[in-house]
């Protein structure tokens, strides 16, 4: 299992998304208390990190 993304419940609980790396099932988890802080904030910037398109041909108006 690869952890690919984090999503965020209604009560504010953080849950990590992650992908077999067999099958390519999708589940969730809810973080746990020794999980890395760091590591959890990288996987929930990781989408703005890496945007699908190069945001240097982005038009400043």
């Amino acid at each position: 299992m690869e952890p690919i993304a984090i999503t965020v419940r209604k009560d504010g609980e953080w849950v990590l998304i992650h992908r077999c790396n067999g099958c390519g099932t999708l589940s969730s988890n809810r973080i746990a208390g020794d999980d890395n802080p760091l590591l959890l904030v990288r996987i929930a910037v990781k989408p703005l990190a890496q945007t699908p398109f190069p945001l240097d041909r982005l038009a400043l108006i």
